[in-house]
């Protein structure tokens, strides 16, 4: 009803200006070859309106006739523009699906509708990738390269194709030239990090892991911890030969992981073999509180070099309260007290971990303890009996292999930060440090403390009865 009301409104209008033109007072004379016209004023413009209209729609007209071919070549375009999208998109789905020789097909369409897209092409060449055509894949990958918005992806693939076959180092180009692309690719960063660490050049690494870029709170976090993890992998290749650095490396990486159990430890038997038994003392006490890692209470024991089994017994009382908070402090008493021949108070630190369910190292010292206080070697072998069967300490451990001490790499698969101190659960292989030992380290019972009944029952393939320092 509205659009009739309005239909009519509007038509009653202009027929009233028609009305309106025609009545026009007036005479327009025009005279053109020779003839001579009078129409009246209002028919003359309307006449002139008519004229102007007729010529628009004429001129209209002959552009639509003058432009078809072009217009029908454009929407030839558009369509093929839109059906090589639509190839691309399925294409992508179907190579993310696991269908790369549908991929490749969808790719190669594209490409024909979309001859000057990129993402066509390397739509391609990551589909001959999938399906093994590294030749293919790799002509593609070096025709992308000269296009500056696909080098970036174009060196990637060419890296992964590197990697599939095993030639790290052409691999390890193709990240490097990346990095000189784009300095902040994840990929080609890590490629070049891992390199770096794997062949122990922590200098370029840490100025590396500085230079990166970290916004969040995790990555800041974990920036924060890879940086730690390098220094003290400075620290630990230069803590032999030059002591100092190797300090400075130490407290670097406790600045930023102040509960750092492996740098601390390289930072005390610094301190230690220099004489500054206080500071290292004091270093041992605060990661003690945040870790209890029994390392740290060995070698607060032992942080004066020299000292007797006595004296050794009463720095570790300074730091373990009896009865002992955890069983790392309860092993590390127990110990001391052993090596003291105080043999009430290793069986007091050990009471609440010799119960039920007690671990290998418990087990060892309960041994150790029965001989030699009751001499009584039934019930030392009993113990020894029980520790083959008993839960292992936690130990280093990463990729399935434990390790003495701690190390910056994996040496299965070379990952940084790949050591964790936990129960080994299916190792299969124990690690030794090869850098040399530091001058203070922990000191081996005598074959005196440890009886001959224990040490000839004890499996080769059971851990140490004391912490590994």
């Amino acid at each position: 009803m509205i659009r009739l009301a309005s239909w009519l409104v509007i038509s009653l209008l202009v027929t009233a200006g028609i009305a309106w033109l025609i009545g026009l007072p007036g005479v327009l004379t025009i005279e053109m070859l020779g003839m001579r016209m009078q129409p009246r004023l209002g028919v003359a413009a309307l006449a002139a309106i008519i004229a102007v209209f007729v010529i628009i729609v004429a001129w209209g007209i002959v552009r639509r006739v003058v432009a078809a071919p072009f217009y029908l070549a454009r929407r030839s375009r558009e369509r093929r523009k839109d059906l090589g999208f639509t190839a691309l998109s399925d294409g992508f789905i179907a190579l993310q699906a696991g269908d790369a020789l549908r991929a490749r097909s969808l790719a190669r369409e594209a490409r024909g509708n979309l001859p000057r897209n990129a993402a066509a092409q390397l739509l391609e060449a990551r589909a001959d990738l999938a399906l093994g055509d590294m030749h293919s894949a790799r002509e593609h990958y070096r025709a992308l390269i000269s296009n500056r918005k696909t080098a970036l992806a174009a060196l990637s693939g060419l890296y992964d194709q590197a990697r599939q076959q095993g030639r790290i180092d052409a691999a390890l180009t193709f990240a490097q030239k990346a990095l000189d692309i784009s300095p902040q690719a994840p990929w080609a960063r890590d490629a070049v990090f891992d390199d770096m660490t794997r062949q122990s050049r922590w200098d370029e690494a840490a100025r590396m892991v500085a230079e990166e870029q970290a916004v969040s709170r995790e990555e800041k976090m974990r920036k924060r911890r890879r940086l730690a993890v390098v220094e003290a992998a400075r620290a630990q290749l230069a803590e032999g030969s030059e002591p100092n650095a190797a300090l400075e490396h130490a407290l670097s990486a406790l600045k930023l992981v102040p509960d750092f159990a492996p740098a601390a430890l390289i930072a005390a038997r610094i301190y230690a073999n220099r004489g500054e038994a206080r500071r290292a003392m004091s270093l041992l006490r605060r990661v003690w509180r945040a870790t209890s890692h029994p390392d740290i209470g060995t070698l607060y024991a032992n942080a004066v070099p020299g000292a007797s089994a006595v004296d050794r017994l009463k720095r570790v009382r300074e730091l373990i309260e009896l009865p002992p908070s955890n069983k790392a402090g309860a092993l590390v008493l127990a110990r001391a007290a052993i090596d003291a021949f105080d043999w009430v108070l290793a069986r007091q630190a050990l009471a609440n971990y010799s119960s039920a369910n007690p671990s290998q190292a418990v087990c060892l010292m309960m041994a150790e303890i029965e001989e030699g206080d009751t001499g009584d070697k039934g019930k030392a072998r009993d113990w020894v009996n029980r520790a083959v069967r008993a839960p292992r300490e936690p130990l280093w451990t990463a990729d399935g292999i434990t390790a003495e001490e701690w190390e910056p790499l994996s040496p299965v698969s070379g990952r940084l930060d790949a050591f964790e101190w936990r129960v080994p659960t299916s190792a299969v292989a124990t690690r030794t440090n090869g850098a040399s030992p530091a001058p203070v380290s922990r000191p081996e019972p005598s074959t005196a403390m440890v009886p001959a009944t224990v040490e000839a029952a004890r499996p080769a393939s059971d851990p140490p009865a004391l912490p590994i320092g």
